[in-house]
């Protein structure tokens, strides 16, 4: 799979340029950071980036060994080797979501008194950070605020505000942000490179804007697009779900029949209603500045603000119920015929 085959190695591969930055900036400073606190959406790297921290801090062939002027990973020593494989003994993962206790915590905390095996460091990489209990995070309060020089704790999460501020104000921030179409554009080459494999640049760009902000979702799409073969922009839009003027516009006729019919198609084609539904309430947001005398794009579309209104409070709790629906389609098509009963529309 792309995003797994692909997933940066090197701080030179990190897609996420303003985070690569910052993680140039630090590895540069004279104090290294004891612990990091990484925070972003799903699908914006901090898993690769912890990991190439710990190779980083580790490699037997760069600057932190004094082999080169490099901070860069080599990717070919012992300690590289091992911690791309999850091997390393110096490197411990933990899936907070899993364990989250006080004992496990506990245990944690005990690892982080041991010395380095094979490097000059021992790193914890704590994934779903948030979901440590509040006993859990008392217990490794003082490790994370006095931890042993060779230790180095990376806290991932994707909810900022669940962090306690004493653990956050203990950590070095780095903040993710969500997947921008440039960095996303610059993973695309990467891999298509590795891969030999050329597409449109049109079609990467719609990949881009439409992959939730996520470099692991774009990867995936990508790679759906190429294992089907699609290389038109018509196919990847029927893929992707971008057509959601088409359907505002069928909307707007007020013909319920002709816009369920509009859904079931699309719905056959294998559409993501998940896109569709969020580049729709992204034009019906364009449509209610322009009603308000704002913002700079224009829409074409011909709802009145009442129906903006409904439409995006109908549209908003499809959104919420796709995860729980056992038919994909069934939102959409509730909130459509929701959106015509409250405006009396037969």
């Amino acid at each position: 799979m792309f995003y797994l085959t692909y997933r940066p190695k090197t701080i030179a591969e990190i897609d996420n340029s303003q985070v690569k930055n910052i993680l140039n900036n630090l590895l540069a400073g004279k104090n290294l950071p004891h612990a990091f606190l990484f925070v972003g959406q799903k699908g914006t790297g901090k898993t690769s980036v912890a990991r190439i921290i710990a190779k980083t801090v580790n490699c037997l062939e760069n600057a932190f060994a004094k082999k080169d002027a490099s901070f860069e990973p080599c990717n070919h020593c012992v300690n590289c080797k091992s911690i791309a494989t999850s091997s390393s003994p110096d490197v411990i993962e933990l899936d907070a979501a899993s364990n989250r206790g006080i004992d496990d915590v506990k245990n944690l905390v005990k690892e982080a008194g041991f010395m380095p095996m094979t490097g000059k460091y021992r790193l914890f990489i704590i994934d779903e950070a948030h979901m440590i209990t509040n006993e859990g995070f008392n217990a490794l309060l003082k490790t994370l605020e006095e931890p042993p020089k060779t230790v180095i704790f990376i806290l991932a999460t994707t909810n900022l505000e669940k962090i306690p501020p004493t653990i956050a104000s203990r950590c070095t921030l780095v903040n993710f942000g969500q997947a921008g179409v440039k960095d996303i554009l610059s993973m695309f080459k990467r891999i298509l490179e590795k891969e030999k494999i050329k597409l449109d640049p049109k079609i990467l760009e719609l990949i881009a804007e439409n992959s939730d902000h996520s470099f692991r979702d774009a990867s995936k799409l990508l790679e759906e697009i190429i294992t089907q073969k699609i290389t038109t922009e018509e196919g990847v839009k029927n893929i992707l779900g971008v057509y959601q003027k088409d359907l505002l516009k069928v909307i707007n006729t007020k013909d319920l029949k002709t816009a369920l019919a509009w859904i079931n198609v699309f719905s056959e084609n294998g559409g993501n209603f998940k896109i569709l539904i969020e580049n729709m309430l992204a034009e019906l947001r364009i449509c209610l500045l322009n009603k308000n005398g704002l913002g700079e794009e224009k829409s074409n579309l011909e709802f009145s603000l009442k129906e903006i209104v409904v439409l995006m409070k109908l549209l908003t709790e499809a959104y919420q119920n796709l995860r729980i629906s056992p038919i994909t389609s069934l939102p959409l098509e509730i909130a459509v015929v929701e959106f015509y009963n409250k405006l009396n529309i037969k």
